[in-house]
């Protein structure tokens, strides 16, 4: 099977069911544990946006124009906080209104340890899973992207917003009391949240307490030293698969971040 890569699809179940898009075709990847695969890059990128080849991948997928013009490119996607649709400089506004002024949520995760980020509500369980997080639990809903970056950052002072991808390969978190955890962030920063509230309104910023989600990779052995595949730099990534967890493949020989060649023809064979 060979097409244009993009991030694993994935199900949660007793074990999250993985994916892997080549083109319009998608290979189902648990049943290969333990057995030799290969991956072959054939050296052509496509943009996946105006699916124009390009020689190198920017953002994830894009070439260099579309990175330059694109909305879902800009910075502000990264930290929304910065988002300045309000200002009349949304590079898309339509795409803006579609995807930046509908409910977000602002959750707590065990990833590496303990973490927080924020996610459209359409992504619930799908950015956990991305992320590698074995639990996690929704702590609040706001209205927009930005009001979530708002309620991120306050959190920033007391936890991490990003993952140690080294460490999350090498097994899993302790697991962790999130329910308590979210209790005590909540009220050692409820003076900064109650400001944001008053800012925004009491309609727009909602706590929220929920159950927590428990997230189980299909891994059947950890590296115990992490060593990365890169098609940069060899095309050929081959070796018995171990696992796979957030968007990474685990061989016997090393580990690939699939997420980050997005748009790569790649040949898959086992």
């Amino acid at each position: 099977m060979q097409g244009q890569l993009s991030k694993m699809r994935a199900e949660l179940a007793d074990k999250v069911e993985y994916r892997l898009p080549l083109g319009e075709q998608e290979m189902p990847l648990n049943q290969y544990l333990g057995q030799p695969i290969k991956l072959q890059f054939t050296g052509k990128i496509t943009c996946k946006h105006c699916g124009k080849a390009t020689k190198k991948s920017f953002s994830q997928g894009y070439c260099y124009p579309c990175m330059r013009a694109l909305a879902q490119c800009d910075m502000c996607i990264m930290k929304p906080e910065t988002c300045h649709f309000h200002q009349g400089t949304c590079r898309e506004p339509e795409w803006g209104e579609a995807n930046c002024f509908v409910p977000h949520y602002v959750y707590l995760s065990n990833t590496s340890g303990l973490k927080v980020g924020i996610t459209r509500h359409t992504q619930i369980p799908t950015r956990w899973i991305d992320q590698g997080a074995t639990q996690a639990t929704i702590i609040y809903k706001v209205n927009t992207r930005q009001q979530s970056g708002f309620v991120e950052t306050v959190f920033k002072d007391l936890i991490a917003d990003k993952t140690n991808w080294r460490a999350l390969l090498k097994g899993n978190a302790e697991a962790r009391d999130l329910v308590t955890e979210a209790g005590d962030l909540k009220a050692k920063l409820q003076d900064k949240i109650d400001g944001l509230i008053t800012q925004f309104g009491g309609d727009e910023i909602e706590s929220v307490g929920q159950d927590i989600v428990q997230i189980n990779y299909p891994v059947l052995e950890f590296p115990t030293k992490i060593v990365s595949h890169n098609f940069d730099k060899n095309p050929l990534v081959e070796g018995t698969l171990m696992g796979i967890k957030g968007q990474y493949l685990i061989f016997d020989t090393g580990v690939i971040n699939i997420r980050k060649f997005t748009s790569y023809e790649v040949e898959f064979s086992a």
